[in-house]
C-alpha cells in the first residue's frame, strides 16, 4: 500500500507527460527554426545588432535648424520598408508632434501600418520631409492630417488638437514628441532666448497640448511623452536640455497618477544617441556627432526605427496596465 506522500495523481501523471512531451517538441523545433533563419526563409530572423546600421564616424554635415532627415547622409531609417503592421491599432486615432523625422516619424509610420489614422505636427521648414510621411501613411491605408506651426506659440498648440480632432474625428493616442535641443560647453553660452526656447518647446508645449487633450480622450487612450537617457545621466553640455527631460520624465510619473481614474495611460520613452537631424541642426558638436554612440555597447547609434514598436506597444490595448513607466533604448548605456 503506497503512501500519500509517494502517491501520483492520473492529473499529476498526466501533466508530467505532458510537459515532458511538449519540452521535447520544443527542443526538436529549436535546430529547425535556426536553420530555417541561417537558410533565411524566416520573417524576422536574427540580426546583430552591431552591425545592423551604419557606425561612427557619420557624416558631420551641419543643416539649419531644424534640419532635414532627407539631406542626411546616410538618411535615417524610420521603417520606411521595413516596419510591418498586423493591426495593432486599428481605428485609432493618433496626434504626433514633431511626425515628419526622428522618432515621432517612426511612430507614424508604424501606427498607420497597424491601423491608425495620424496627424503630424513639424515646424514649417520641414515640409519636404512632412510630405514623406504623408505618403507613406497614405499607402498605408490611412489618413494623414498636417499641422505645421511653431510649438513656442500657446494658440497654436491648443488649436492644434482640435485640428486633429476634425480631421481624424478623434484623438486617442497623443505622442508629445518634438524638442529642441543645443550643446553648449557652459553656461555662460546659452542665452536667455535659446534657453526660454527649450523650455517652451520640450516643457510649455506640451503642457499646452495635453491640457487642451485631456477633455477629448476617452478611457482607454494613451498619452507617449519622449524623454532620454539625459533625464537621468545628463552631460555638462546638455545642460538645457537635459532639465527638460527630467521633467518630462517627472511629468509623465505625475500625469499617471492623476490621469489613471479616467482610464488614460500616460508613458514615456527614453532613447539613447539617435541618429536623427535632431543633432545635425544644432543638437551636437561637430565632434561630439562624428562618434556619436561609438562609446555604447553596441558601438552606433540607434535608428528611429528602433524604437518604433515601443511606441506601438506603449499605445496598444494588450499594455492597459502600463502607466507611469518609462521604457529605455539606449544601446546598453543608457537609462533606464
Amino acid at each position: 500500500m503506497s503512501s500519500d506522500k509517494n502517491a501520483f495523481s492520473r492529473r499529476d501523471l498526466v501533466g508530467h507527460l505532458g510537459a515532458g512531451i511538449a519540452g521535447a517538441a520544443v527542443t526538436a523545433a529549436v535546430p529547425a527554426i535556426a536553420q530555417t533563419q541561417r537558410e533565411g526563409n524566416s520573417s524576422a530572423p536574427f540580426v546583430d545588432p552591431t552591425t545592423k546600421y551604419p557606425k561612427p564616424p557619420y557624416d558631420t554635415t551641419q543643416q539649419p535648424w531644424p534640419g532635414l532627415a532627407s539631406k542626411m547622409i546616410p538618411p535615417p531609417d524610420h521603417g520606411e520598408t521595413s516596419y510591418k503592421g498586423s493591426g495593432r491599432l486599428e481605428g485609432r486615432k493618433a496626434l504626433i508632434t514633431g511626425g515628419d523625422s526622428g522618432m515621432g516619424r517612426a511612430a507614424a509610420i508604424a501606427y498607420a501600418r497597424e491601423g491608425a489614422d495620424v496627424a503630424i505636427v513639424y515646424y514649417p521648414s520641414e515640409e519636404p520631409d512632412a510630405q514623406e510621411v504623408v505618403t507613406l501613411v497614405k499607402k498605408a491605408g490611412r489618413k494623414c492630417v498636417t499641422i505645421p506651426g511653431d510649438l513656442r506659440d500657446e494658440s497654436f498648440c491648443t488649436s492644434l488638437v482640435q485640428k486633429t480632432i476634425s480631421g481624424l474625428g478623434g484623438l486617442d493616442i497623443l505622442v508629445s514628441n518634438a524638442a529642441r535641443q543645443t550643446q553648449s560647453k557652459m553656461i555662460t553660452d546659452i542665452s536667455s532666448d535659446l534657453f526660454d526656447t527649450i523650455m517652451k518647446t520640450n516643457l510649455y508645449a506640451p503642457y499646452w497640448i495635453i491640457k487642451a487633450a485631456v477633455p477629448h480622450l476617452p478611457p482607454g487612450s494613451a498619452i507617449i511623452a519622449t524623454t532620454s537617457e539625459q533625464a537621468y545621466d545628463p552631460i555638462p553640455e546638455l545642460y538645457a536640455y537635459a532639465q527638460t527631460k527630467a521633467a518630462t520624465m517627472n511629468f509623465v510619473k505625475s500625469l499617471a497618477k492623476m490621469l489613471g481614474p479616467k482610464g488614460v495611460r500616460v508613458n514615456g520613452v527614453a532613447p539613447g544617441p539617435i541618429y536623427t537631424p535632431l543633432q545635425v541642426s544644432g543638437g551636437a558638436t561637430v565632434e561630439h556627432f562624428k562618434n556619436f554612440g561609438a562609446d555604447y555597447p553596441l558601438g552606433r547609434a540607434g535608428q528611429p526605427c528602433e524604437l518604433a514598436s515601443i511606441y506601438v506597444q506603449l499605445a496598444a490595448n494588450d499594455a492597459s496596465y502600463t502607466t507611469g513607466n518609462i521604457y529605455g533604448a539606449g544601446g546598453g548605456m543608457g537609462q533606464p
